[in-house]
């Protein structure tokens, strides 16, 4: 009787789904397949074989990829810091991490722009220094974009590792220690290998938000960094090419399901391995 109702209650989130997600995309990637001939993968061909796609598409992973790294490299020593807080000021310390996410991604965006700015605050204080003698240009490049993710997506590698590190014993730590190892070893020997799956989750998250990023890659990386979400934006509402537009989200779906599976793959030889 329980899984009946259960089941019922599914129901309407089901259809939901079903009706609002799935359809459309089959949809959209079924159209990319029909051509004047019939069923084909032309137009997968062509966006292989243009130079200026392919250039787009090697940024875009590029971009997803580093932002990725950097978010892990900074990440895991806040999330552990964090995790080894009290509890009282744990709670503070993930509120003023999680913040950020409450302020629209547009307006973080045009905080960085008067950062990096030619007027901005880095280029008037190197100015002022007397280090440089005109604005260096930061805005509007591949660097601008990537500390523009960073500073979106940190936020989720740090949450996604403070859950899994609060419930790595401190006993474990001080057993490594008097085996001989030093803080920085036994990081790596023991909070590191039971903190991948924190890891994963942060990776895959981070990766995911960076490589369909849409508003920042626009304001911080300007008309000559273009990213494939803003590739799609043109194709469909400047261009009104929605076929083409179709076969760009598909290439990011695939993209980016292919790197999760990637990632799960090594988490799993990693856990084989005893990492």
């Amino acid at each position: 009787m329980k899984k009946k109702w259960f089941y019922t209650l599914l129901i309407p989130g089901l259809t939901l789904i079903i009706v609002f997600l799935f359809i459309p995309l089959i949809y959209t990637i079924g159209s990319t397949f029909i051509g004047e001939e019939g069923y084909s993968f032309a137009r997968y061909i062509e966006f292989l074989k243009d130079g200026y796609y392919i250039k787009i598409f090697n940024r875009t992973l590029r971009i997803a990829l580093i932002t990725s790294l950097v978010c892990m490299i900074l990440g895991m020593p806040v999330a552990y810091y964090i995790s080894r807080t009290k509890k009282s000021v744990r709670g503070i310390f993930i509120a003023c991490t999680v913040f950020p996410l409450l302020t629209n991604s547009v307006v973080r965006s045009f905080a960085w722009m008067t950062i990096l700015g030619s007027n901005g605050v880095i280029n008037k204080l190197l100015m002022n220094l007397n280090i440089i003698d005109k604005p260096l240009k930061l805005l509007y490049t591949e660097s601008a974009i990537i500390i523009g993710t960073v500073y979106l997506f940190l936020p989720l590698m740090v949450v996604s590792l403070v859950g899994v590190m609060e419930n790595i014993e401190n006993d474990l730590l001080e057993a490594a220690e008097s085996l001989g190892a030093n803080r920085i070893k036994a990081f790596f020997k023991v909070i590191f290998p039971l903190s991948v799956p924190g890891l994963i989750v942060g990776c895959v998250l981070v990766f995911t938000g960076a490589f369909t990023a849409y508003t920042t890659p626009q304001l911080l990386g300007g008309n000559t960094n273009i990213v494939l979400s803003t590739l799609v934006y043109q194709r469909a509402m400047t261009l009104g090419d929605w076929t083409g537009a179709s076969v760009v989200a598909t290439v990011m779906i695939v993209t980016t399901l292919t790197v999760i599976g990637v990632i799960n793959k090594l988490a799993s030889r990693l856990n084989e391995r005893g990492v």
